[in-house]
């Protein structure tokens, strides 16, 4: 799973990638990940996309960490024009 993060709407944002995505989020919102999301209060899972193999993952999170912040911008307002916490739409 590839997701974007954000600590509100337009707010900062926070991409990453991970093979267990429930568990990942999770760590994220409590603070239990020491480093950029607890820093700067990113909480909120705004856009994921998943993957059949942690290296198509890992190739798409490359990707879009290279994209300019407005790209980012539009493929969250995309899924997620309401910037809703899809936190709870993981399974």
């Amino acid at each position: 799973m590839v997701y974007i993060m954000s600590s509100r709407r337009n707010g900062t944002l926070y991409t990453g990638v991970t093979s267990n995505g429930p568990r990942r989020i999770h760590e994220h919102r409590e603070g239990l990940v020491p480093g950029f999301t607890k820093q700067y209060g990113v909480k909120m899972l705004v856009w994921y996309e998943l993957h059949q193999s942690i290296s198509t993952a890992i190739a798409r999170e490359k990707n879009i960490k290279g994209w300019p912040r407005r790209w980012k911008l539009d493929l969250i307002n995309k899924m997620n024009p309401d910037w809703e916490d899809l936190y709870g739409h993981l399974g």
